[in-house]
C-alpha cells in the first residue's frame, strides 16, 4: 500500500521527489543538502591523522549526530572509511545510523552514504587495486570497466550509496602530489578509460563521482590547492574534455568540484562551470557535492566572503547541490532566507536534484518492515571485500598495467641464479598501494597491520624463483636522509649474478609520504638518497634491473645507459608483486603502456607530450631539452609487432563527414603479446596554436606468434575539433595529418584534406570508435 506519493514507484524519480519537496519546512531541506562525518575516538584526532584539509580543525566544531539528523540528513560521510572496522561492524553501525535519521525524519528518509573508491573500496580489508595511473597503463578500458563493477558491487553490498572517484584530472605538471590518482597526461586515455570506470561501478548501483571539476592538477608550480593559471582554450580543450566525455559518454551522475581557483575564481564559486558549462551545455542532471569543506575555503582560504553563511550562498548560487562531509555553511541560509537576504528557489533547486537521486536509488521506496526502505539496508553484512575473484582482477590488471623501458636481452632472468633484490621498495609491501587506498589511508595511523594480504617485492621474487639464491638489502630508506645501509648493499650486488633494484615511492598524506595528496615535490630526481643507492649499484658492475615503483614519473636519464633493464609500475595494487615478479621471469609478457611520460633530466619541468611546437624542444631558442627519456604510449614487449599496410577509406573528407584508418599489425614474435595500437592527430595549420600531436584513439590487441590483425578506426571530423579564436569548438577545412603506431614517437602518416565550411560544434562526437579483425 502506498503511504505517501513519493513512495509510488509507478511516478517517474522526479515527480516522487517534487512531492516530497513540496511537504518540507526550509530546516527539512537544508537538512538534505548536508552530510555528517562521525569521526570516532581516535580516528585522526591530530593534524598528523587527518585524511582531508584541515580536518582536525573542522572537527572541532563539528556538531552532535542528534543535533545534525533533528530534520533529517542529505548524506552520510565515509562510515566504512573512517577507521577500521570489519565488514559486519560497519554495516551494523551504517544500519544503526539510517534508522535513526529515518525515526528524526517526519517522512523517514535516509541518508546517501558516500565512499572514497578511487583504488578500490577504501575500507579496511578491502582489496586494493592498481591506482588509476596504473589503469591508464592498461590502455584497456573494458577491463578497468570490471574493475569499476567490482568495486561498486562491494560497496553496495554492504549499504553503501555513492562513490567519490574517479578523478579525471589530466596531469600538467609531474611534481603535484596526486599524479598517482590520475589516469595520465592526456584527455583522450583519461575521459576514455575514466568513462568505463563510470559505466562499471554505476553498473552495480553505485553512483559514480567525477572529481575535480575543474583545473586542480594545472596548478602553479604542481603544488597542492596552487592557483591555476591557465587559458580557455587548454581549459577546454584539455581539462574539461574527460569531464565531457564522462558526463555524456558515461552517464556520471554526480561531480565534486575542485579546491582551486581559475584565474580568481574558485571553482565552488563559479556559475560558468557548475551551471553553464555542466548543466546547460552538456545536459548534466545529476548532483554536484562539494569536495570536503570546499565551501567553507571560500571564506577561509579563498577569502572572497565575510562569513560561512555568504559561503553558503555563493557555492549554492554557482551549483552546489550537497555540502560535504558536514552541514556547516548550508545549514545557516535559513537566516538568510527569512530575511530576505537569499532565495529559497536556490535551495529548492539543489533539493530537487537531491531528492530526485534518492528516488533514482530506492531511498523514497516505502520502508519495510523494519522501517527502512530496502535500499537502506546492507544486503550482505558479512561480505568478503578481498575475494579471490577480486584479488585475480587486481592481478590481472597489476600485469597489464607494468610497463617494459629498457632491456638489453638480460630479461627475462633466469630461473637458477644467485639473485640481489635490493632497494627501499623491495620489502616494503606499502609502496604497492596508492595514498586513497585503506593501508595508506587509515591504517597508517593504526599500526602496522595492512588489513590484506600484500605481498613485497621480496616475497614475489622469492615465489616466482623458487630454485634462485635470493638476498635482500635495503641500501636507503625511501624518504629519509641515511646512507648507511649502502655499502651492504654493493656487497650484494657484487656476490649476485643480477641485481633487482627496486627504487621509487611510499604514499601517504600532506608531506607525510613522497607521493599522495599534499605531496608535492620540486623536481623529478628519486626521493631521498635514492639516487645514490643507484649510482652505487650500478658501479658495482653486477647486471642491474632497476624497478620503479612510482606514483610519478621519475627522471631516468642517468641510469639507463648503464642499466640491463628498466621496469616501470605505478603503484600496482596488493598484487603487484606477483606482476612485477612475473615480468622479470617472463611468465608475464609486458604489455604495459606509459599514460605519462619518462623525463631524461629531473629539471626543465612541468612539461607533457600535449603541447604546442614552442612547447617541445627547440634548437637555437632554449637550452632546456624537453625531449623524454621515453614518450607517451612507449612500452617493450618480448614478442615484436610489426606495423604495416596503412589504409584510408578516402584521401579528404567534409567537415562533417567521416573517414576510415586501418592498419596491418601482426605478432612477428614467438610469443603471444599484446599490441597497443595508437591513433595520433596532428593539425600543421590552424588558426590558433595546435598540440604537435594528440591521441584520438587506442586499443589492444592480442596476437599469438604469427597472428595478424586489421584495425580500423572511424574518423568523425568532429575529432579535429578545437577552441578557436572566438573561443567556440570549430572544424576547420584544411589539411590534417592521422598517426599510427605503437607510441607517441613511432608512428605512420597519411594525410587527409578536409572539405567544406568551418563549423561550430557545441556537442560534438568524442570518440573514435574502433574495431578489430583476425
Amino acid at each position: 500500500m502506498i503511504s505517501f506519493p513519493w513512495h509510488d514507484r509507478a511516478l517517474s524519480p522526479r515527480e516522487r521527489a517534487a512531492a516530497l519537496a513540496a511537504e518540507l519546512t526550509i530546516e527539512e531541506k537544508l537538512a538534505q543538502l548536508g552530510s555528517f562525518w562521525d569521526r570516532p575516538a581516535g580516528a585522526g584526532s591530530s593534524e598528523d591523522g587527518d585524511v582531508a584539509p584541515l580536518q582536525h580543525a573542522f572537527d572541532e566544531a563539528r556538531r552532535p549526530f542528534d543535533e545534525a539528523i533533528a530534520h533529517g540528513l542529505g548524506q552520510l560521510t565515509r562510515p566504512f572509511g573512517t577507521a577500521p572496522v570489519t565488514p559486519r561492524q560497519g554495516a551494523s553501525a551504517l544500519r544503526a545510523a539510517q534508522e535513526r535519521i529515518a525515526a528524526a525524519s517526519r517522512f523517514g528518509i535516509p541518508a546517501v552514504a558516500h565512499e572514497e573508491c578511487l583504488t578500490g573500496f577504501t575500507a579496511f580489508g578491502a582489496t586494493v587495486y592498481p591506482s588509476p595511473l596504473s589503469w591508464g597503463a592498461t590502455f584497456d578500458p573494458d577491463l578497468i570497466s570490471q574493475v569499476g563493477a567490482a568495486i561498486g558491487a562491494d560497496m553496495r553490498a554492504v549499504g553503501v550509496h555513492q562513490g567519490l572517484s574517479p578523478l579525471l584530472d589530466v596531469v600538467r605538471d609531474y611534481r603535484w602530489g596526486r599524479v598517482e590518482e590520475t589516469i595520465g597526461e592526456d584527455p583522450y586515455l583519461v575521459g576514455t578509460v575514466g568513462s568505463a570506470y563510470v559505466r562499471g561501478l554505476q553498473s552495480a548501483g553505485i553512483i559514480a563521482t567525477l572529481k575535480h571539476f575543474a583545473g586542480y592538477a594545472a596548478s602553479r608550480a604542481g603544488r597542492n590547492h596552487a592557483p591555476v593559471s591557465i587559458g580557455p582554450r587548454e581549459f577546454a580543450d584539455v581539462v574539461l574534455a574527460p569531464f565531457e566525455m564522462a558526463i555524456r559518454g558515461g552517464g556520471a551522475r554526480s561531480v565534486m568540484n575542485s579546491y582551486s581557483d581559475i584565474d580568481g575564481e574558485p571553482a565552488a564559486a563559479s556559475t560558468l562551470l557548475l551551471t553553464q558549462v555542466l548543466r546547460e551545455q552538456w545536459g548534466f542532471e545529476g548532483t554536484v557535492v562539494s569536495d570536503y569543506w570546499a565551501i567553507p575555503f571560500l571564506d577561509i582560504m579563498h577569502r572572497m566572503t565575510p562569513d560561512r553563511a555568504a559561503s553558503g550562498a555563493l557555492a549554492m548560487t554557482a551549483g552546489i547541490d550537497v555540502e560535504l562531509p558536514d552541514a556547516d555553511a548550508y545549514r545557516r541560509l535559513r537566516i538568510a532566507v527569512e530575511r530576505g537576504e537569499f532565495d529559497e528557489a536556490l535551495i529548492d533547486r539543489a533539493l530537487l536534484r537531491v531528492l530526485t537521486q534518492k528516488a533514482e536509488l530506492g531511498l523514497l521506496d516505502a520502508p519495510s518492515e523494519d522501517a527502512l526502505p530496502a535500499a537502506a539496508v546492507p544486503a550482505e553484512p558479512d561480505r568478503d571485500l578481498d575475494s579471490a575473484s577480486n584479488r585475480a582482477l587486481a592481478r590481472h590488471v597489476a600485469e597489464e598495467a607494468v610497463v617494459l623501458l629498457h632491456n638489453d636481452g638480460t630479461l627475462p632472468l633466469g630461473a637458477s641464479q644467485r639473485l640481489a633484490v635490493i632497494g627501499p621498495c623491495a620489502a616494503e609491501p606499502r609502496t604497492f598501494l596508492g595514498c586513497y587506498s585503506f593501508p595508506n589511508h587509515v591504517m597508517a595511523h593504526h599500526g602496522p597491520h595492512l588489513g590484506i594480504e600484500v605481498p613485497s617485492l621480496v616475497d614475489g621474487m622469492q615465489g616466482e624463483f623458487p630454485a634462485a639464491e635470493i638476498t635482500y638489502a635495503p641500501g636507503v630508506p625511501i624518504l629519509a636522509d641515511d646512507i648507511t645501509g649502502i655499502a651492504h648493499a654493493v656487497e650484494a650486488a657484487r656476490a649476485a649474478d643480477a641485481v633487482v633494484l627496486a627504487v621509487g615511492d611510499l604514499a601517504a598524506l600532506f608531506g607525510n609520504g613522497t607521493s599522495g595528496e599534499g605531496c608535492d615535490v620540486e623536481d623529478l630526481r628519486l626521493p631521498g638518497r635514492q639516487h645514490d643507492l643507484v649510482e652505487a649499484v650500478l658501479a658495482a658492475g653486477t647486471p642491474v634491473v632497476l624497478v620503479v615503483n612510482s606514483g610519478r614519473p621519475y627522471a631516468l636519464g642517468a641510469y639507463v645507459d648503464r642499466c640491463a633493464a628498466i621496469v616501470q609500475a605505478f603503484m600496482p595494487g596488493e598484487e603487484g608483486a606477483s606482476a612485477i615478479a612475473g615480468v622479470v621471469s617472463g611468465r608475464v609478457n609486458p604489455s604495459g603502456r606509459l599514460p605519462v611520460e619518462i623525463p631524461r633530466s629531473p629539471g626543465g619541468q612541468p612539461h607533457t607530450y600535449l603541447a604546442p611546437p614552442l612547447g617541445h624542444a627547440s634548437d637555437g631558442i632554449s637550452n632546456l631539452d624537453t625531449t623524454p627519456l621515453y614518450p607517451f604510449g612507449f612500452g617493450l614487449s618480448y614478442t615484436s609487432f610489426e606495423f604495416g599496410d596503412t589504409r584510408l577509406s578516402a584521401d579528404s573528407m567534409t567537415t562533417d563527414g567521416a573517414v576510415e584508418l586501418s592498419v596491418s599489425v601482426r605478432n612477428g614474435g614467438d610469443r603471444s603479446g599484446a599490441a597497443v595500437v595508437q591513433l595520433y592527430l596532428s593539425d600543421p595549420v590552424a588558426q590558433v596554436t595546435r598540440p604537435v600531436q594528440q591521441l584520438i584513439g587506442f586499443t589492444r590487441v592480442p596476437l599469438e606468434p604469427g597472428q595478424t590483425a586489421r584495425v580500423r578506426f572511424e574518423v568523425h571530423a568532429d575529432r579535429t575539433a578545437f577552441t578557436g579564436r572566438g573561443l567556440q569548438r570549430i572544424v576547420e577545412p584544411g589539411e590534417i595529418v592521422l598517426r599510427v603506431g605503437p607510441s607517441s614517437r613511432d608512428t605512420e602518416a597519411v594525410r587527409v584534406q578536409m572539405i567544406g565550411d568551418m563549423r561550430v560544434v557545441p556537442r560534438p562526437h568524442l570518440t573514435t570508435p574502433v574495431s578489430v579483425s583476425r
